[in-house]
């Protein structure tokens, strides 16, 4: 990427409810002759003669209808690890490049899905419920060790899951955009597809007690866990969603519960968010609901900030941005 003069470098910052930690730093960087920031309503004013742009509104679509104003822009960064908020035509089919947040999530997100798989096995959530009713009920739970998870996603965020898991002794299997049969970090890899002429995934699916989705949202992904994929599961298995809400059939999966064709679900994503509180998937039978906080860990903001001061210092300075996004696949393609 060419240097840029730094003075003449103007950034703006899409925001919510509040601005990034620290960002006094961002408007006191020498690199910057201004940093401009706006909520989601009044984008369009502040794109005009920006250079790059922070997205701190997590998962906002904004840009897309302020585009037009956004006439010097050469940079996006996301302060998220999906951006398919982000993935327009326009934006997609211009220069701009746009990085993410690849690598803070890891291993938050890998801590969460193994303590779900450990709720499931040992029963806490009835365990929670008898002690509010002040119920003495004893039980047999299930071991971890042994079982067989199948994860879906295998970025670094699914890396991550599928080490956690194997350290408890479970075995593990991926799904991806590419099946190979030798992977360190999940062993055998299988396309992430239900087609007939890939049945990789059909095959996995009634291996595994656990069913975990971490993968990009993409036109190849969405919808991916409806009712076909639901019915290979096997009756006894569990899927845990930590990717979004759009990979999920949400009526598909409710009547799957009810049916008891798979034992439960733990959602920490929903199609709409918040989750309403006229959604059923609140009472599922086996269905664990969480706010979309699996990545969230004290200090995670300023984690946020600090990968995109480094990829800052990288713009100003003409070197090569950290977590390039393949506009074309919606993610960071490679290692």
């Amino acid at each position: 990427m060419t240097p840029l003069n730094k003075p003449q470098t103007h950034l703006a910052v899409l925001h919510g409810g509040e601005l990034p930690p620290g960002s006094a730093r961002l408007d006191d960087h020498p690199g910057l002759a201004s940093v401009r920031y706006a909520t989601a309503d009044h984008l369009g004013e502040v794109l005009p003669g920006a250079d790059a742009l922070f997205v701190w509104d997590l998962f906002s679509e904004a840009l897309e209808a302020a585009w037009p104003k956004a006439d010097s822009l050469r940079w996006v960064h996301a302060a998220t690890a999906g951006v398919d908020n982000l993935m327009f035509d326009g934006l997609v089919g211009s220069d701009v490049v746009v990085t993410n947040s690849r690598g803070v999530f890891d291993e938050p997100m890998a801590e969460y899905v193994l303590g779900l798989v450990i709720a499931f096995a040992k029963d806490l959530p009835a365990t929670l419920g008898h002690q509010s009713r002040r119920e003495w009920r004893h039980r047999e739970t299930e071991r971890v060790g042994g079982k067989h998870a199948l994860v879906i996603g295998t970025g670094p965020i699914g890396r991550a899951i599928a080490r956690r898991l194997r350290a408890v002794g479970m075995t593990v299997e991926g799904a991806g955009r590419t099946a190979r049969p030798e992977d360190p970090d999940f062993g055998t890899v299988v396309e992430a597809s239900l087609d007939t002429a890939a049945p990789g995934l059909a095959e996995a699916l009634p291996r595994a007690d656990y069913v975990v989705l971490a993968a990009p949202l993409t036109d190849a992904t969405r919808d991916l866990a409806g009712a076909a994929f639901l019915a290979r599961m096997r009756s006894g298995a569990r899927l845990i969603n930590v990717g979004r809400g759009q990979l999920v059939d949400e009526d598909a999966l409710v009547r799957a519960l009810h049916a008891g064709s798979i034992a439960g679900a733990a959602l920490d994503v929903a199609r709409t968010e918040p989750l309403p509180a006229a959604s059923p998937l609140w009472d599922a039978p086996g269905a664990l609901v969480s706010p979309h906080m699996s990545g969230d860990v004290v200090g995670w903001l300023d984690e946020l900030v600090g990968l995109f001061t480094d990829n800052l210092d990288r713009f100003l300075g003409g070197s090569p941005l950290r977590n390039v996004v393949d506009k074309r696949r919606g993610y960071v393609s490679g290692p």
